[in-house]
């Protein structure tokens, strides 16, 4: 049986990293499902939604995360959404894997500072493939 995966990317907090969350959930796809795929899709829109639309999405994305194998996270644009689905996937004790560029920015203290998260600091996308392997392995 597949692993299931919960891809958590910026959505909201800017789409600057788009086409880099679609390569990383490809790569997932070679050996897990990803419940998530949306997250990479270069039409996604970052716009505000409607209340009930955004209530939608909240349980739809927390299913998801209940029902993960566990959630990989490429956090270098920062989003309050990402740190609460990481958030909520600690307190559900799924294993959370962390993905952010050294060189482009700091990470957040909160998401830096808990031992909980694996944390996978990356300069070049050889170094995710690496990273995502061993996680997948």
């Amino acid at each position: 049986m597949e692993k299931k995966v919960y891809f958590a990317g910026s959505i909201r907090g800017g789409r600057v990293d788009a086409a880099l969350y679609r390569r990383m959930i490809e790569h997932i796809k070679k050996t897990a499902d990803v419940l998530t795929e949306h997250v990479g899709d270069l039409a996604l829109s970052a716009l505000e939604g409607e209340l009930d639309r955004d209530r939608l999405i909240y349980e739809q994305d927390t299913a998801w995360i209940r029902e993960c194998d566990l959630l990989i996270a490429e956090c270098t644009c920062p989003s309050l959404g990402v740190g609460y689905e990481l958030a909520y996937a600690e307190k559900l004790n799924k294993p959370c894997f962390v993905f952010y560029n050294r060189e482009r920015g700091n990470l957040s203290a909160m998401i830096k500072g808990d031992p909980y998260y694996e944390l996978f600091p990356y300069s070049t996308e050889d170094e995710i493939v690496k990273g995502l392997d061993s996680i997948l392995k």
